[in-house]
């Protein structure tokens, strides 16, 4: 039983390494083939491919399980609080700040 556990512990350590170097080689080539030619930038090695993901998942998902998934369960237990007229109040605002998004208006006819 113990073996089995640390059998699947090192397939996924070895999954892991493996997906980590793929995606850090896929940004390597990606920024080594667009950045010098579309902005003239420097091309970069290996460690700073890694570098730039994490960065970028710091600055736009954060470590919480996904982008947007803490700030979607704060707007879900908001909506749950919300009365009927509070959230028509809500979407109206939301409709005049970001358009319709694929919802009709209310009395449009279709």
């Amino acid at each position: 039983m113990k073996r089995r556990w640390m059998l699947r512990g090192l397939k996924i350590a070895v999954f892991g390494v493996l997906a980590v170097t793929i995606a850090g080689l896929v940004v390597t080539a990606l920024w080594n083939w667009l950045a010098p030619t579309v902005f003239g930038w420097h091309t970069i090695n290996f460690g700073q491919a890694l570098g730039l993901l994490v960065l970028s998942r710091i600055l736009v998902g954060g470590f919480r399980g996904g982008p947007g998934t803490h700030w979607r369960s704060r707007m879900g237990e908001r909506w749950e609080r919300m009365s009927p007229e509070e959230r028509e109040k809500f979407l109206h605002g939301l409709r005049g700040r970001c358009g319709h998004f694929g919802m009709p208006e209310p009395d449009a006819k279709v």
